[in-house]
């Protein structure tokens, strides 16, 4: 995860059901937050491929991960890892995700 210094809320939990994801705007860095079974994750929003939105990509809640629907790279939520790619080392940013009362809260 990412060094943190600023936190954002994302939305109330209640806004961002299952199987959905949301991209907010910290500092200058957009970030995709996702809902898997009710366990929130952060990534890069930004695919490290060719830059194509992540939270507009495909979601697989059983793997906990999202496909880039520009050219089929995927990543872990949790690890960032990129699961498509033959290297071990290619990861996107991730980031810690909070519930404070009703609220999702990025730490970024």
């Amino acid at each position: 995860m990412k060094e943190t210094n600023s936190s954002i809320k994302v939305c109330k939990v209640s806004e961002l059901p299952s199987g959905q994801s949301k991209c907010v705007q910290v500092n200058d860095k957009e970030i995709a937050v996702f809902n898997v079974h009710g366990k929130f994750y952060a990534i890069d929003n930004i695919c490290i491929h060719a830059g194509g939105s992540l939270h507009d990509g495909s979601l697989d809640e059983e793997k906990c991960q999202v496909t880039c629907g520009w050219h089929g790279w995927g990543f872990d939520l949790a690890t960032g890892k990129c699961v498509t790619h033959p290297r071990q080392d290619v990861v996107t940013g991730t980031y810690t995700v909070k519930v404070e009362g009703d609220d999702i809260v990025v730490l970024a």
